[in-house]
């Protein structure tokens, strides 16, 4: 039996993104994202519904500034008291899940989603899925891009500005692009 291509993102395997279900999924993402940035702040709501409803999980007093902008958002896991500030793009093609108390800085970007290499199975919309993972107490500076398959410890710190192209140890901080550790 064949495998749709939301069972082929999920499995980690390459998929067409040009696909008539991810492309309703994508949609109800977008509808989410837009109620989420043009609600007026409530400060007795932690993550406003459209968000919550959407989202694969996510603990409790949490904020999410708008603007924010995800993919498909069924794939983000956020633990307790997690902040991301305005600005943050998450492309959730795989699970993102980001521990308790983390911090995001204004602009920050997750990727999961890498394009193939080759030009024509890219024309194709050939992509694969590559998970993201922020341990507990992480922060991640303003402007950050954190890229497909990059875990971050728990207490790491992320400079504004750095690229992450590979895992970053707990405790460690990186700055730069390509991110490169200068304390632990």
């Amino acid at each position: 039996m064949s495998r749709s291509e939301r069972q082929k993102m999920q499995a980690g395997d390459w998929y067409c993104c040009l696909d008539s279900e991810l492309s309703a999924l994508r949609h109800q993402a977008r509808l989410a994202v837009h109620q989420h940035n043009q609600r007026p702040p409530d400060p007795g709501e932690s993550l406003s519904p459209s968000l919550a409803a959407l989202f694969a999980d996510h603990g409790q007093d949490c904020l999410i500034e708008a603007p924010f902008h995800c993919a498909y958002g069924i794939n983000i896991t956020l633990g307790h008291q997690v902040y991301l500030n305005a600005g943050c793009t998450i492309l959730d093609t795989a699970p993102v899940r980001i521990g308790d108390r983390s911090m995001l800085g204004p602009n920050v970007q997750i990727y999961c989603a890498q394009h193939h290499k080759d030009r024509a199975l890219r024309a194709q919309g050939l992509e694969i899925a590559r998970p993201v993972t922020l341990g507990t107490d992480v922060w991640i500076g303003g402007g950050a891009i954190l890229l497909p398959g990059v875990t971050i410890g728990d207490g790491a710190i992320v400079g504004a500005g750095a690229v992450v192209t590979r895992d970053v140890s707990a405790g460690v901080t990186v700055v730069g692009n390509p991110a490169r550790t200068i304390s632990k």
